[in-house]
């Protein structure tokens, strides 16, 4: 993946641009194309794929009479959604208000621009890969927690501000064991770029009947894979871990005084940040978009595995009942912290010995 160029300079280079116009010109229209696949992906997956998925779960009858397969429930729920009306508390603190459901999904499209997902014919689907890169897609997908403390103080609502706390106490917990267990993939690495990190899973682990088994870090480390599954779960909310939004205890937490637009692009962050929690996972532990095959559709086993996180999310929300908020916490903090560094200092010391 190294030797092809990234997205913003094919792009450049394939609109006759040079300098630093090419540069802007190549990163804007690279920018807005990766974006407009990641929403397309969560378009589909919050209205329609989500209410299928979890219908076969649970032995249900899902959306099957608009359009084929249902299909035309997409555009529906966003014109159903988008039509309703605006709705401001009285009270409401207006500029954190409103700015809230903006930063949400803007912190988890910002972490896409790091993520190498693979080469679609001759283009490396990356934006930039800069050195820190795996640093920067934590720091991007933190921006989350902002924001929903942004919602939940502004709103003016009992409700909203315990959701609001709940993301803090859940993200603090769960935030530093999903990091240090982060590390443990870089010490096998020995950097922090995400491609990187993706080459890195490129050698052969060992062969059978033939068959190469790639050095996918999920396959070294299955604890640290675990581990990381687990806190991912929690960092991006999805059950058992949505407690800043449990309806059965605080109605809609953090969102709950928002409607309209607004509560859309909620529902969207939501959902943006499953994606890159999947494709934070795929780099970090799945050998990115590498799968058989010639590498020029790795884009597509990219695909594949970020939707097979979005297919486990959805087993969870249909197979795990949530847990409290104080079994949450001590979870993270007394099991999942300790985990973490004890799965670290092992794979130091693994490492220092191999090497």
């Amino acid at each position: 993946m190294g030797t092809v160029q990234l997205f913003p300079e094919f792009v450049s280079e394939t609109l006759g641009l040079s300098g630093v116009l090419g540069d802007v010109v190549g990163s804007l229209v690279a920018a807005a194309i990766v974006g407009n696949i990641v929403l397309a992906f969560t378009g589909v997956a919050g209205p329609w794929a989500k209410r299928k998925i979890t219908a076969a779960f649970t032995d249900r009858i899902a959306v099957n009479r608009i359009g084929p397969f249902g299909l035309l429930i997409i555009p529906a729920a966003a014109v159903q959604l988008l039509a309703k009306e605006l709705i401001v508390p009285e009270g409401v603190d207006r500029p954190t208000w409103d700015l809230a459901p903006i930063v949400l999904p803007a912190s988890a499209l910002l972490g896409f621009a790091v993520i190498p997902m693979g080469r679609l014919g001759p283009v490396n689907l990356q934006i930039a890969d800069p050195e820190v890169g795996l640093a920067l897609v934590f720091a991007f997908a933190s921006i989350a927690s902002i924001s929903l403390v942004m919602a939940g103080y502004a709103s003016n609502n009992k409700y909203s501000m315990l959701g609001g706390l709940r993301a803090v106490a859940q993200n603090l917990a769960y935030e530093i064991p999903l990091i240090v267990t982060a590390m443990s993939v870089v010490i096998f690495a020995g950097t922090l770029q995400t491609s990187g990190i993706v080459a890195a899973q490129t050698d052969v682990l060992f062969s059978i009947g033939g068959f190469d088994v790639p050095t996918w870090y999920a396959l070294v480390n299955p604890f640290a894979f675990v581990l990381f599954l687990t806190a991912n779960m929690a960092e991006i909310g999805r059950n058992p871990f949505d407690i800043p939004e449990a309806p059965t205890e605080i109605v809609a937490g953090y969102q709950t005084e928002y409607s309209s637009a607004y509560f859309v692009l909620f529902y969207l962050g939501e959902f943006v940040h499953v994606f890159l929690g999947g494709a934070i996972l795929a780099v970090t532990f799945l050998g990115g978009a590498s799968g058989p095959g010639p590498e020029s559709i790795g884009f597509l086993w990219f695909v594949v595995k970020i939707w097979g996180f979005f297919l486990f999310t959805q087993w969870a929300r249909s197979a795990l009942p949530r847990v409290r908020i104080d079994q949450l916490i001590e979870i993270g903090w007394k099991g999942m912290l300790v985990l973490s560094f004890a799965n670290l200092v092992l794979t130091a010391v693994i490492v220092g010995v191999i090497a």
